[in-house]
């Protein structure tokens, strides 16, 4: 049976006190909310005979009895790894004959805790679990080599701890780390984010953000344009949020938690910082296509073979796990998004049938999503642990499989600021007088204490100046140029008003400042937005730490999150007076957890 629990009274009431207490404004919204989940049954071959494909299209059982497979990966041999998270395992599977079934029972190659993404590249598979990214080498008979730990600190879960892996063109490994919660502001910035990391895990940034959960992405194959597809909030109603298609670019900010969808305004949650919604609206990239609310999003893949009609080439394919927040059941479905000249156009079912009975049972959760080395997809099932293989039997198929992804468009958004000089030598700095600065807590060209590092508190540097005459405000640009990519941007902040000329140690880490007042701040190579302290390689020589101060005869006109080419365009020409102090930082040791 489904459950069903009605809950206008209680959304009323829950979303009244919160709009009261909290944000002040006379909010009062009514939703009517529902759980319903249907039963599971098992799937009978009758059952996945009955599925629903297009034309020429025939899904059958790879493999079953698996338990709860999530996600899949596929090596250049052939060979399918499949994780399961509730048995924190990693199975193998063949299909050395070509039947389309697996040769025999599952391998496990590798146990590890809440075992979920996986990727593969260069002989190696890579493996998230909540909060470690493990590789090891792939052997000649499929199994794996030992596990080494190459990330050891993703951010808490949560809610959404289902971690996903994916190298991309520019063959850096890309991160999927979801919210903590359905609504709330994050205290840790890497959450609802998308992560960039080298394949060593040494290095890593934040490339783009306010995605509640983004599980499935994938490169365009044409285009090298990197997309995914996020989780709509949930309690809004049967309707409410869509799952939105985003196209992802580095440095945007895509809504959550506070505005969704085409650009609607979530009434409960309030921005840090005095920000109105209406300026993290303006601020937010709304989706590009929205599908039907609650279906959720799994694993997504862009079609490169061609076993396939050739119509089927350069668009992408996504599993739906199904709702369990709408009075009629959405999901439980593999979908198409249609694509037209590098752009998503429309979502589409493609494989149904997997909810039965007039949606009161389900014969399967879908999940996993890959393309195996025939052609076919393959789609995991985390529900009755059915392998599905979906394989096109009729006529017309593409001549030839697409080439891997162009690396150009993420190279060239990578490599945007790079290997510049120090913002207080850049022309868009130049004039004004010297001006002395000094910090409380070290002296110029000396060591700075560690609680100031990532490695240990990462608290915001006290910094002072004299005041200058006729300014109107100040800024400040920290900058690393002992970095790979020089230099590091470590801090932005903008607007400092012309009455003060100091600023405490553990500055909040917010778009907007309130003490002191107005304070605005920007994003730095991180990725996120604030001060973030120095984190060099261990062992390393100690980087320098540029704390440059500008007073400027003009309050900006620019908004909170610019990033430090965007700042220094708006402070060009209105420089009267500037300076720097320098701080040192090495770390001997790792730190002890």
């Amino acid at each position: 049976m489904r459950t069903a629990l009605p809950l206008t009274a209680l959304a009323l009431a829950v979303m009244s006190l919160s709009a009261h207490a909290q944000q002040g404004d006379g909010t009062r919204v009514a939703i009517a909310a529902a759980i319903v989940k249907p039963d599971k049954v098992a799937a009978t071959p009758e059952r996945i005979a009955a599925l629903k494909a297009p034309a020429g299209f025939t899904v059958s059982a790879f493999a079953t009895g698996l338990k709860n497979i999530r996600i899949i990966a596929v090596a250049p041999d052939g060979t399918i790894y499949v994780s399961r998270r509730d048995q924190g395992d990693v199975l193998m599977l063949r299909d050395a004959n070509g039947d389309g079934r697996a040769d025999g029972p599952p391998v496990i190659v590798a146990n590890r805790a809440g075992a979920h993404g996986l990727a593969i590249r260069d002989g190696k598979l890579y493996l998230a679990t909540v909060k470690e990214v493990f590789v090891a080498d792939i052997r000649s008979d499929g199994t794996l080599g030992p596990l080494t730990l190459i990330i050891d600190d993703l951010p808490d879960a949560g809610q959404h701890p289902n971690r996903t892996l994916a190298f991309g063109p520019d063959g850096m490994l890309y991160i999927s780390a979801g919210s903590t919660c359905n609504v709330c502001n994050e205290s840790n910035p890497e959450n609802a984010t998308m992560l960039r990391a080298s394949p060593d895990g040494k290095q890593r940034t934040i490339f783009a953000s306010g995605l509640r959960n983004t599980i499935g992405f994938d490169w365009h194959p044409r285009t090298g344009e990197f997309w995914g597809m996020d989780h709509g909030i949930d309690f809004l109603g049967d309707d409410e949020q869509p799952e939105e298609v985003n196209k992802l670019e580095l440095g945007k900010q895509y809504g959550w938690p506070h505005v969704y969808g085409a650009g609607a305004i979530y009434p409960q949650s309030t921005p840090q910082g005095d920000i109105s919604k209406a300026d993290w609206k303006a601020h937010s990239t709304p989706m590009v296509v929205g599908y039907t609310a609650h279906a959720a999003p799994m694993q997504m893949l862009f079609y490169r073979g061609a076993a396939f009609p050739a119509q089927y080439q350069g668009d992408a394919f996504v599993t739906m796990r199904g709702s369990w927040n709408r009075a009629s059941p959405s999901g439980y479905e593999i979908v198409r998004i249609r694509f037209a000249d590098g752009q998503a156009r429309s979502v589409e079912p493609f494989v149904t049938g997997f909810l039965t009975d007039g949606g009161k049972t389900h014969i399967a959760r879908p999940v996993g999503l890959a393309m195996a080395r025939d052609g076919a997809l393959l789609m995991a099932d985390d529900a009755n642990g059915v392998l599905y293989r979906v394989a096109y039997t009729g006529a017309g198929k593409a001549a030839a499989s697409l080439p891997a992804a162009p690396a150009g468009p993420m190279q060239q958004q990578a490599q945007r600021g790079n290997n510049v000089p120090l913002a207080i030598t850049r022309p868009e700095a130049a004039g004004g007088s010297a001006l002395r600065i000094e910090s409380p807590a070290f002296r110029h060209d000396g060591a700075m204490q560690s609680r100031f590092s990532e490695y240990a508190e990462g608290v915001s540097v006290p910094l002072s100046w004299q005041a200058v005459e006729g300014a109107k405000s100040y800024a400040v640009i920290a900058e690393d140029p002992d970095a790979p990519n020089k230099p590091f941007v470590h801090w932005l902040a903008w607007n400092i008003p012309a009455t003060v000329t100091s600023l405490p140690e553990g500055l909040q880490e917010q778009p907007r400042l309130t003490e002191p007042e107005g304070v605005l701040q920007g994003r730095n190579t991180r990725g996120s937005i604030g001060y973030y302290g120095p984190k060099p390689p261990i062992g390393a020589t100690a980087h320098r730490y540029h704390f440059q101060v500008f007073a400027l005869d003009t309050v900006l006109p620019l908004s909170w999150g610019a990033d430090r080419d965007q700042l220094l365009q708006a402070l060009q020409g209105h420089v009267i007076a500037k300076g720097e102090i320098v701080g040192k930082y090495a770390q001997t040791q790792a730190p002890v957890k």
